[in-house]
């Protein structure tokens, strides 16, 4: 607990234009958090994965590929999600590569952990294990297939827009495919917080983060402004593109069909043995 008598929950979400807008009115102290005084970490989605994996923080974006390992220690939220309505994180190459191309190429990846490794494996249907893969900042993908480095390179966030600026062309959209293949959105991220902070506090983190999100699609153009800061030089126009990509009506609340696609995507990824058998997910109680 702080001085004031508040709790403090650690807060953390990804350096990225979608994520910086969803939590802008919280940070910002545009709404009264009332018992909760959030402390904001800002980090690559990876470290956040293994902040979680540590339990060593409160409240925080997950890939859903690493909430597969979380669930017996973290509720996943309702609302805060990233979900890829027929887009989602795309391969890229000098060149247009076919699917058995990239099964022998080496491919720049953002983290093991992330759901566009996931994905990807899917697609190629190969587990992250047998592909030669390498690790590498989300932010220097793009950098890695231009100086040859890597063959090809697996982007998320911004880099889905920017790819061909950079003279790259598309090798595959995963989420393009994933809806083709099971008629439902790619999930991508979502928000997860520790059981043993309690319901009743995990309910209350959950009402501000869904109020959070509603503040900043009413007032869109604040949130925006704040949001660009992360986005690495996108212009405000493309700034606003990959916000309505990510953080949307189905940021609210995934809805019956993003929890059916999450279920599915876990479901694929045990089948191929990305994940433990456990893997599932523990929604937060209603």
């Amino acid at each position: 607990m702080t001085q004031s008598g508040q709790r403090e929950v650690s807060l953390g979400h990804s350096p990225d234009a979608d994520d910086a807008f969803m939590f802008y009115a919280l940070v910002a102290g545009k709404l009264s958090s009332g018992a909760i005084r959030f402390r904001q970490e800002v980090t690559d989605i990876e470290s956040l994965n293994e902040l979680a994996r540590k339990e060593a923080i409160d409240l925080t974006a997950v890939s859903i590929h690493a909430y597969g390992f979380l669930r017996d220690k973290y509720w996943l939220l309702p609302c805060g999600g990233s979900m890829g309505e027929g887009y989602g994180p795309r391969v890229v190459a000098a060149r247009s590569m076919t699917r058995d191309e990239l099964s022998r190429a080496r491919i720049a990846i953002p983290g093991r952990k992330t759901s566009a490794v996931m994905a990807l494996s899917l697609y190629l249907g190969i587990g992250p294990e047998k592909l030669p893969l390498i690790v590498r900042p989300f932010d220097r993908i793009l950098d890695c297939v231009r100086s040859g480095e890597a063959g090809a390179g697996l982007v998320i966030h911004e880099g889905q827009l920017t790819y061909a600026d950079e003279g790259l062309a598309l090798c595959v959209d995963l989420g393009q495919w994933w809806k083709a293949e099971t008629g439902l959105p790619l999930p991508l991220g979502g928000n997860a917080l520790r059981k043993d902070l309690g319901i009743d506090v995990a309910r209350e983190c959950t009402r501000l983060l869904r109020e959070s999100i509603r503040w900043g699609l009413t007032h869109r153009s604040e949130a925006l402004k704040y949001a660009a800061g992360f986005s690495r030089g996108l212009s405000p126009e493309k700034v606003d593109e990959f916000v309505e990509m990510y953080a949307n009506e189905r940021t609210c609340d995934y809805g019956t069909e993003g929890r059916r696609a999450i279920e599915e995507f876990l479901r694929q990824g045990r089948e191929q043995g990305m994940l433990p058998s456990s893997a599932g997910v523990d929604w937060l109680p209603e």
